[in-house]
């Protein structure tokens, strides 16, 4: 099935806002899994009040779904604090290697040529992102970014299984899972801060980073391939510097603008290639019907 427009730009409005996430994270001063909890408890009733009535028939995909977006979720913010944050968001973006193999196995969605072109550039493109921040890191955080990697694309197949169903539930289920996941580090943990700052930048990011960007991408997700979803998705790590850029003066480096470039212009080029084939296709079975 081929991606429509409206779908390629739900899932890249989805990216923007989960892009916002590196700025307004280091605003709140509390532990990781913490924000997490807090994020997806916001996000949850953003969900709840868009879709007012779940419906949960607990399916395998459904709940698939829920449990490799919640283990993305919680396994990302664990690489972030064992290895650098370059290594965690670039080791995570492996995501769409995975996706094109688990997609058309599972989905038996083989990618376009187009897509396999934008994977290259895109791959090469987040290795020139982020090359002047890499390092060794830390093996257990590298393991946990790049497991991140293999849940985040396993998501989109999931998500993709449910596309003539009702994908959001499993959003809102893996927020709930994460929620259950942080409450005892809430609990447990030391006293948080609840500044004006603090408390501005959690509702952003349950609000719009997360419950928001939720939606748009189960929306998206009914149009667009598990591969290109997580191409789209691709723009989520170049947007981070461009928002730090606006609050902070803070200029990305050579690198950075080259290799986001590139991402950004292979991710472009791919969409509207395929964008281009699906009105074809569309005009094509019109002139058959009639």
């Amino acid at each position: 099935m081929f991606s429509s427009k409206k779908s390629v730009l739900a899932v890249m409005l989805c990216a923007t806002l989960w892009s916002l996430g590196g700025l307004f994270i280091k605003l709140v001063d509390w532990p990781p899994f913490a924000i997490a909890g807090v994020r997806s408890l916001i996000a949850s009733l953003i969900l709840l009040a868009f879709i007012r009535k779940p419906r949960f028939n607990f399916t395998f995909p459904q709940v698939a779904a829920a449990v490799s977006y919640a283990a993305t979720m919680l396994l990302y913010v664990a690489a972030n604090k064992t290895t650098t944050a370059a290594n965690a968001i670039l080791l995570q973006y492996s995501a769409p290697v995975f996706a094109a193999f688990f997609g058309w196995f599972m989905l038996s969605e083989r990618p376009s040529i187009e897509q396999w072109v934008s994977l290259v550039f895109v791959i090469g493109g987040m290795a020139v992102f982020f090359m002047d921040r890499l390092s060794p890191g830390n093996a257990l955080g590298n393991g946990l970014a790049v497991a991140s990697g293999v849940t985040f694309a396993f998501f989109s197949v999931f998500m993709r299984m449910q596309k003539d169903g009702s994908p959001i539930e499993s959003m809102l289920l893996a927020h709930w899972i994460v929620v259950l996941v942080a409450l005892p580090f809430i609990l447990a943990g030391p006293r948080l801060s609840t500044g004006p700052a603090t408390l501005a930048s959690l509702a952003v990011l349950g609000i719009f980073q997360t419950g928001i960007a939720s939606i748009l991408f189960a929306v998206g997700i009914k149009g667009v391939t598990a591969i290109q979803s997580m191409l789209l998705a691709g723009l989520e790590p170049i947007l981070n510097p461009v928002w730090v850029l606006l609050a902070t003066g803070e200029r990305p480096g050579p690198n950075a603008l080259v290799g986001g470039s590139v991402i950004l212009i292979a991710v472009t080029a791919s969409s509207m290639v395929t964008v281009r084939k699906a009105r074809r296709q569309a005009a094509l079975g019109a002139d058959q019907q009639a």
